[in-house]
Formats: C-alpha cells, structure tokens, sequence
C-alpha cells in the first residue's frame, strides 16, 4: 500500500518524529475498533478484527505520544476552546473480546475509550447478520452459489478462505433496505446449504451487562449502537426510532445515564441520513459518530458527523505513527 510505503519512509529518515512535533493540525482523530485478538481461523467475519493484543497495546502508546486523548465526554470542554490535537479510541458492536483483551490494555495504558453496544447482542447472544453470512459461506460443501433476483450470476467462493465471497455478500446487504434483509439471509442459508446457524454459536460472543457496568466504573464510556445493528438509512422513520429509542432505553434502565453519544452501524455516508439525525436529537444524543476514514478539523466540525478511522490489522507501527502526526494524510 502506497501509505505504508510512505510511513515507513518517514519513519527511516527521521522526518516521521520531526512531523509529530511540528505539524500543528488541529481537531479530534477518532481511531476505530470492533475486536481485538486472533480472527485468522475463526468462521465469523474476519474483517471485524482490528489488531492483536500487542498490536492494540502498542497503537494506544502511539496515540499518547503524539495527542491528547479524551473521552467523547470531553468534548464540550475540547470544543469550547477549539484548538489542540485530541484523539479518541472507540469500540463497536459489544463484543466479550472488548472486556476480555481490551479493557485490561486500556486500564494498564490509562487510557479512555468509548463503547458503543448495541444492545439487543447483550440482551438475547445470538450471531449478528454478518458473522452469520460468513459462518454460512465458510461452513458450505459448495463451491459457488446462485442467489438470484439478489446478486447477478454466479457467486464463486475463493478458496481456501472464501473472504471475497463473504464480502461481496456483505456489500450486498447493506446497500438494500432493511425489510429486505431476513429474505436475502434465508435465501443465501438455502443457497449455501449450510442452514442458518443457532443461538448456540453466538456462545459467549458478546459482553454482559455486568462486563460492562464494570468497565463503566473504571472511567470507560458506554453509548449507543442501535437495538440490532440494522443500516439506520435503509429502514422507515418508525423503524429507526425504534432502534435509537430503544437502545437509549436499555442504557439507562441498565447503566441509570441517558444514551449522550451514538455510532452509526455501518458507519458510511449512506447509512445514515437527516431522518436519523432528527430521531438522535429527539432521543437527547450530543454527538454521533461515522466510519468512513477522516478525522474532523474545529474549522468543520459537525456534532452528528464525527468521522473516524477504521484500524485494520495491517496496520504497521510506521503507519500509526504517520497517522497521529498527519491524519490530513495518512487517515
């Protein structure tokens, strides 16, 4: 990749440091995380795997070295004075990896971060549509499938991982509406033969809520992720104030605070709209957050549009690094 290319450069001649210290960009640059640990064998989506254990620690004393890190209950108070260089750690979803690996890093680093749960996982543990895609591509005998009316002509799974093919069904589902969604997930279970797969292997896939009333009592910050984790811009009004309403329900009958901060599942330009932006002030949320790469500068900044930066596995330390000392180019 070209920007690693480039990071590792910088890191070579020297001129990453120099940049860390000279560069005076301005704003809050929110690094994003879904699991920490080993995904490379698992059956479940893959790519919801951000780093290692030792990957994780290693970026959150990156992040310390070069910014400031809040929590997004700083916010006001990093808003009010409209300059300096802040970043934020923010997890998705609720997954037990987040309590299990995680937190320990976080607490050891002294580092605070965000989780946003969505809250039926906790409630009733079942698989989420997309791990639930790819358990049905990975477990398959067969090696293609035909979906149509779905996805035009043959889907050929890649071996020996199949992750395109998991993919390219995933791309899928979240570019059509919501009420279309449990058809096209039934429709790729028969066409795999593979079934849809029980609540029994969503085993301890997510977080309980004592996990989190925990995590809560050591400085962490627990918000909202919707009910179920549907595409809030695919569904109806009533449908996304169900998801918003709800969610904001079960954190304060849970945790006794008000739902104040809010990611988008998906996390994409089109996953969200003004109809959603409506329902969030409606339900009392100050801020929420995208997850289509940038970083907001106080010069645009937008309270429901507070972008972030997805952290994949592969990225290298050089690339972190370049990443806190110039976001404008490296995010």
């Amino acid at each position: 990749m070209k920007q690693a290319i480039a990071a590792a450069v910088l890191s070579k001649t020297g001129l990453g440091a120099l940049l860390c210290r000279a560069n005076r960009w301005s704003g809050v640059l929110a690094f994003n995380y879904h699991r920490v640990g080993d995904g490379r064998g698992t059956l479940f989506d893959r790519g919801l795997w951000s780093a290692d254990a030792e990957s994780f620690a290693d970026q959150l004393r990156c992040w310390k070295s070069c910014l400031d890190v809040i929590s997004p209950d700083d916010l006001p108070d990093v808003l009010s004075r409209r300059r300096g260089r802040y970043a934020l750690v923010t997890f998705d979803d609720g997954y037990r990896d987040n309590y299990e690996t995680a937190f320990p890093i976080l607490r050891t680093e002294k580092v605070p971060a965000a989780f946003f749960v969505s809250t039926g996982f906790l409630d009733s543990p079942r698989l989420p549509w997309w791990d639930e895609i790819a358990w049905m591509v990975r477990t398959s005998r067969r090696a293609s499938i035909l979906l149509p009316g779905w996805i035009p002509g043959e889907l050929t799974f890649d071996e020996p991982d199949r992750e395109q093919a998991v993919r390219a069904l995933l791309v899928a589902y979240k570019a059509m509406a919501a009420e279309s969604t449990d058809r096209f997930v039934a429709a790729i279970a028969e066409a795999t033969g593979s079934g849809r797969p029980g609540p029994g292997h969503a085993g301890k896939l997510w977080m309980t809520w004592d996990m989190v009333r925990e995590m809560k009592k050591s400085g962490m910050v627990i918000a909202g992720h919707t009910l179920s984790h549907v595409v809030l811009a695919r569904s109806s009004r009533k449908r996304q104030q169900e998801e918003i309403s709800g969610c904001a329900a079960r954190l304060s009958a849970e945790l006794g605070d008000p739902m104040r901060h809010f990611s988008y599942p998906v996390g994409s330009r089109a996953s969200f709209d003004a109809v959603t932006v409506a329902c969030l002030r409606e339900a009392g949320v100050r801020f929420a957050f995208s997850y289509y790469g940038g970083f907001r500068r106080f010069s645009d900044w937008d309270d429901y549009d507070i972008r972030r930066v997805a952290i994949e596995t592969y990225l290298t330390r050089d690339w972190a690094r370049s990443l806190a000392a110039l976001p404008q180019v490296f995010s």
